[in-house]
């Protein structure tokens, strides 16, 4: 069962949503609860405050945070509980939690970014395959080795940039690993940089270096954007946030404006509900299209959702599934990935979005498994 031509998009009323029994959308209801129930019980281990006892911000801890560059900088607010909602055909067919409060949301913020490019990929002010020094004069991109850099590797985390950005070093995600009992002992260690395209590395500050450039191309704060371009045209709430960091604000066009993070690393970040996240989940699921009107090209989503050559489960900052990451989900499914257990789940062969709110991430792939298993 594939996305259609005539697939359903909710109104911009939160409340004008369809809900529609599961029985109607192809799920058994016990199995579907279960799936529901399953995601409730396994909630994220992360504090509640997003910090310790200990006073340490959690994701000091997550990623073995060590060396100068610890230094929170945007702002954090605490979680919610478990959340979350299983679309079908677009309209809900499952909800729990607070699926209206707008929380961090981590790594998922890069998925964003990848849409901010591709609006400046379709409006031709980016070209993937050139390098970012060709329309971006600066002296991030002046180095011998930076100056190759293209918009495509920026977007693959291939690039190898080196340099600092708003105080933190590329170094401080050398050797990092990500994903469920990652290793991370070695993170921050610095290593021999590759030539750019030739090797994948997860790491956050060169992601905040294409929030940068982006922001430099298209001229105007990435959120304000997203605004305009995506979020109200597809009826988003207008609770979201997206936080820079105190010392990241730049001079566009005789104007102070705030660069903003692919994460919540240092803090800030994106602050966005389930509800919204879903929104954006089913405008990737129909190639860009809401209702009538094209928000993406279709060329650019086909794009974003191909494995790279560095590694086969990531394309423009959105993880793939060709290497079987979560074996039990269809291998063309695609997910925007944050810490602390925040997912979008996109699965168009069994037309299904779905959203996870603090879930624990060693549970994903158990949610999908009884997901699909309540299909009928």
């Amino acid at each position: 069962m594939l996305m259609t031509a005539d697939a359903y998009f909710p109104a911009a009323d939160r409340s004008g949503w369809e809900r529609v029994a599961p029985t109607a959308a192809g799920f058994d209801p016990a199995k579907l609860e279960a799936a529901v129930a399953f995601a409730r019980a396994n909630e994220s281990r992360w504090p509640t405050s997003l910090y310790h006892p200990d006073g340490r911000y959690v994701g000091t801890v997550e990623w073995n945070e060590k060396g100068p560059w610890g230094e929170i900088v945007g702002p954090v607010a605490p979680r919610g509980g478990p959340a979350g909602l299983v679309l079908r055909g677009g309209r809900i067919a499952a909800e729990w939690g607070e699926i209206g409060r707008a929380d961090m949301t981590f790594s998922v913020a890069k998925s964003y970014l990848a849409i901010l490019a591709g609006l400046a990929c379709d409006d031709g002010l980016i070209v993937l395959d050139d390098p970012v020094a060709k329309t971006l004069d600066d002296p991030l991109f002046a180095s011998a080795h930076n100056a190759p850099i293209t918009w495509r590797h920026l977007l693959q985390q291939s690039s190898e940039w080196q340099g600092e950005l708003f105080g933190k070093s590329d170094q401080v995600d050398h050797n990092r690993r990500s994903g469920p009992g990652a290793d991370n002992s070695r993170k921050g260690e610095l290593r021999a940089l590759h030539a750019p395209g030739t090797f994948y590395e997860y790491n956050d500050v060169r992601v905040n270096v294409l929030s940068y450039a982006l922001l430099r191309r298209l001229g105007r704060a990435l959120p304000d954007v997203l605004k305009e371009r995506v979020m109200d045209p597809i009826g988003a709430s207008q609770d979201w946030a997206w936080h820079g960091y105190g010392n990241s604000w730049v001079e566009i066009a005789g104007r102070q404006v705030q660069s903003v993070p692919g994460g919540s690393h240092w803090g800030g970040g994106l602050f966005i509900s389930a509800l919204d996240h879903a929104r954006v989940g089913l405008l990737i699921a129909c190639k860009g299209r809401w209702g009538d009107r094209r928000i993406l090209t279709e060329r650019y989503i086909e794009a974003m959702l191909l494995p790279s050559t560095t590694n086969r489960d990531y394309g423009l900052l959105w993880w793939l599934n060709f290497g079987r990451r979560y074996p039990s989900a269809p291998a063309a499914s695609a997910f925007a990935v944050g810490a602390g257990g925040n997912l979008i789940w996109i699965d168009r062969e069994h037309d299904l979005v779905a959203v996870l709110r603090w879930m624990d991430p060693s549970a994903f792939d158990g949610f999908f498994a009884r997901v699909l298993a309540a299909l009928r």
